[in-house]
């Protein structure tokens, strides 16, 4: 199931949500090709989306969530990839 929370994140004068699965990386991608996130977007385990898109995420089949749920649905599919792992094994 594709999930989205809401958005909440502020980074280069624009509110961001984040973007994710929580049954596969390659449902999440083709998700975010159909919605056009460009793939720079891709951060370790979700899409960064600006708040310009939710509507959009949410039309095409996206959940809302909160952040705090969307973090539980990646950790209990196994899905999660914390900053201190990236680092330590070169994964982006």
């Amino acid at each position: 199931m594709i999930l989205i929370d809401p958005p909440l994140v502020p980074s280069r004068g624009r509110l961001w949500s984040h973007l994710a699965s929580d049954t596969s990386y390659d449902e999440l991608h083709a998700f975010a090709r159909e919605l056009g996130v460009p793939e720079r977007g891709f951060d370790r385990d979700h899409y960064d989306v600006p708040s310009q898109w939710y509507d959009e995420a949410v039309g095409l089949g996206a959940v809302e969530v909160s952040s705090r749920e969307l973090i539980v649905r990646l950790r209990s599919a196994g899905l999660r990839r914390p900053k201190h792992l990236s680092r330590v094994t070169g994964e982006d």
